[in-house]
Formats: structure tokens, sequence, C-alpha cells
């Protein structure tokens, strides 16, 4: 058994603790690598069906193509797709402008809320893992937030010997997070391997530059690179020093730790 491998089995077996032990579930789908990977794995998991919904937070403000991408690949897969804005805030112009915090609060944080409160979920799977940044690394497989979706980071259980804590209080919303031992080159290394379909944003579309995380078009920048395949972008991160999420504008000035302490995904 290689290492991918034993991602992907350790990943399958999160993916039915949390189906066996969660009465109503949903995924996060932000259309990037991490969570179409998480897709994957979740169709492996139960033999081509998703027997819970794909919940995607649209701002209004993703790269087009991204989005025209999520709805062929859902129509193609045939998987459940909630799609949820926070309409009052858009309604009230929210935009980048105001603020990258407060536009990711509204439209992310808020809008995340907005999902989990119309579909009564139990608990909700990502495509969080921690090697991407900061605040994921303190993160755990089944991560509890309270009533006000809110995050202690300071306060997390152990999880020693596959042993994970899956009870817990009523009323607790819990997180569960299967990619979070993986790296960005595992991901990689397995959407190759898998031949996993992802947005084509993440390669060099002839002038020099891509994608390396996704997001919101204003907020998010492209790297120089001149990768069209998955091997070449797996050799430029073996190279690389520079962050996943450079350029990403909301992690700056530890944007992201408010965010997620505040229950952003």
């Amino acid at each position: 058994m290689d290492h991918l491998e034993r991602l992907e089995n350790q990943s399958i077996y999160i993916l039915r603790e949390a189906y066996k032990n969660f009465g109503n579930l949903g995924m996060l789908w932000s259309i990037g690598k991490d969570s179409t990977v998480l897709l994957w794995l979740a169709r492996k998991a139960f033999y081509g069906h998703v027997p819970f919904p794909l919940i995607h937070i649209d701002t209004t403000y993703k790269i087009p193509e991204m989005i025209e991408w999520r709805d062929n690949l859902a129509k193609e897969l045939n998987f459940k797709l909630v799609v949820a804005s926070n309409d009052k805030a858009l309604a009230e112009g929210m935009h980048p402008d105001r603020g990258r915090i407060e536009c990711c609060t509204a439209l992310k944080t808020e809008g995340l809320e907005i999902a989990l409160k119309e579909g009564a979920y139990e608990g909700i799977i990502a495509g969080v893992r921690a090697d991407e940044e900061g605040t994921r690394a303190k993160e755990r497989y089944f991560s509890a937030r309270d009533e006000y979706n809110d995050w202690e980071f300071r306060e997390q259980p152990p999880e020693l010997w596959d042993q994970f804590k899956t009870r817990f209080a009523p009323g607790t919303h819990v997180r569960v997070h299967p990619l979070l031992d993986w790296t960005e080159i595992n991901v990689w290394e397995y959407i190759h391997r898998e031949n996993v379909k992802v947005v084509d944003l993440y390669f060099d579309q002839g002038d020099g530059k891509r994608y390396r995380s996704l997001g919101c078009a204003p907020c998010t920048s492209r790297i120089d690179s001149t990768a069209t395949t998955i091997p070449e972008i797996i050799a430029e991160l073996r190279a690389t020093k520079i962050p996943e999420r450079s350029g990403r504008a909301q992690d700056a000035n530890r944007g992201m730790e408010i965010l997620r302490k505040d229950g952003y995904m």
C-alpha cells in the first residue's frame, strides 16, 4: 500500500464514520481541487452514490468558468447540488470593495450559516487540509462548533490511534475533515492517478499564468506558471517556497483566523 492508498483509505473511513454517526449531513463543494477530490472519495466510499447534498456557497463573485464547470459536473454525475447565498447582503450591495473580511463574513460565513439553518444539518463535510493555512492545522477530523457556529480552536479534543470523538452534546454542529492529513502535492498526485476532473483554471491557458487556489474573482490572483499538465504542477510545487494561498486577499493580517473562528469554512 503506497502513501496515496493510505490517505484514500483513511478519508473513506472518516466519510463512512460521519455518515454512520450523524443523521443529516451535507458536504461543502467550493469547486476547487480539494473539495472535488473529496467528491471523488465520497463516490468511492458509497459505491458511486453520494448520499448527502453538495453545498456551494455562492457569493456571486466567483470566476464565471467555475460556475459553468460546477453546473456541468453536477449534471454529469447526477448528485444533489444545493446553492446558497446571502441574498439580503447582496441586495444591500455587499462587495469586496467594502473590505475583504467584511465581504467574506457576509457572503461566506453568513451565507454558510443560512445554508446550515435551512438544511438543519448536524454535520458538514469539508475539504480542509492542515498544510494549507495556519488555522486549519489546529483542526481535528471531527471538529465541534457551538450553536452560534463559532469555533474554539484552543479546546480541541485529542485524536490518537484513529480514536475519534463522534458523540457531542445536543445542538452541537460538527465539521468533518476527511482530507486533514493530505498535502497540496498529495491532492495533485491523487488527481493524476485517479484521473479526477478539475476546472481548467488550474492550468496555464497560454499567457504564462494560472490559478493555484480558487476563490472570488476580485480577491484571487493568478501565479506565474507555464504548467499545462498535472506532472508539471507537481514539479512546480516541489520547488516552490511560496504559500498556496498567497494569492488569496482575505488571508492577509490574520484574516483567515478571524473568519474561521466565527464559522467560515
